[in-house]
């Protein structure tokens, strides 16, 4: 976040006068970057995802075998989900790499799917599929309101995400494209958070100095950009349909 020191009560060392220091102003932000995943939005609801893959592979499931099915693809690890909890050998090389290269990032996440036995053909394809669609992401309430109110402002506004397929088709869905002045993918630019690069690179897209940009992410990860001088607000993610607490965003970023 940015810094906001209170103004000090006794005079500084070297101050000459002994009134009060006058009080710091706050850096302007001209930029804003935005994460993508549980900061803009949220992948579907676990069961959902799991009942329409299968759909789409021509199968029904009942609902108590599909939130059966949900809870161990999300202990395998699911793209857009929680991490994995163990990555077989065979695959890591391709999880080490999922989010510079495409077919790194279908292929592990798909062979982490295929551990579990669900019975139907295709099914790990299919549940792979449904993140690449913008009918598999649910944008947070806030998140089209305080983009609008960014663009208002005067206010640049990227999306850097550590991610190996194109976010593009979601922002196109969801009418936001056009508030968007850059995607900073790491699959497209070869870098990838914490890494100051990519931030740079982001700051450089804008054409605004890192010391007048603020990251807002919900991981360590994005708090990274802060050593690429950029100022840091990290907000934990909620849950699909509920607000995100991006107003917090307007509060930092707006003029008083």
């Amino acid at each position: 976040m940015p810094d906001q020191p209170e103004p000090p009560q006794t005079p500084a060392v070297g101050h000459v006068g002994g009134g009060p220091l006058p009080r710091p102003s706050r850096r302007p932000v001209k930029a804003v970057l935005f994460d993508f995943h549980g900061t803009l939005a949220q992948v579907e609801e676990p069961r959902e995802w799991v009942l329409k893959a299968a759909a789409a592979c021509g199968a029904t499931l009942d609902p108590i075998r599909a939130t059966s099915l949900a809870d161990r693809l999300l202990t395998a690890g699911r793209a857009g989900g929680p991490l994995p909890a163990r990555v077989p050998a065979r695959l890591a090389e391709l999880w080490s790499t999922r989010d510079l290269y495409p077919h790194a990032h279908r292929a592990a996440y798909t062979g982490l799917a295929a551990q579990v036995d669900a019975g139907v053909e295709g099914f790990a394809d299919a549940l792979y599929e449904r993140v690449l669609v913008p009918d598999g992401w649910v944008p947070y309430p806030d998140t089209a309101p305080t983009i609008a109110a960014l663009r208002d402002a005067g206010i640049r506004v990227a999306v850097v995400s550590n991610i190996g397929f194109d976010l593009r088709p979601m922002f196109d869905a969801w009418q936001l494209t056009d508030l968007i002045d850059a995607f900073v993918l790491s699959y497209e630019v070869g870098r990838c958070k914490p890494d100051p690069g990519i931030f740079l690179r982001a700051c450089g897209m804008l054409g605004v100095d890192p010391e007048q940009t603020l990251m807002v992410g919900d991981t360590p990860a994005d708090a990274g950009a802060a050593a690429a001088g950029c100022a840091v607000l990290v907000l934990p993610a909620a849950d699909a349909g509920r607000e995100n607490g991006l107003g917090a965003v307007l509060d930092l970023a707006l003029p008083a």
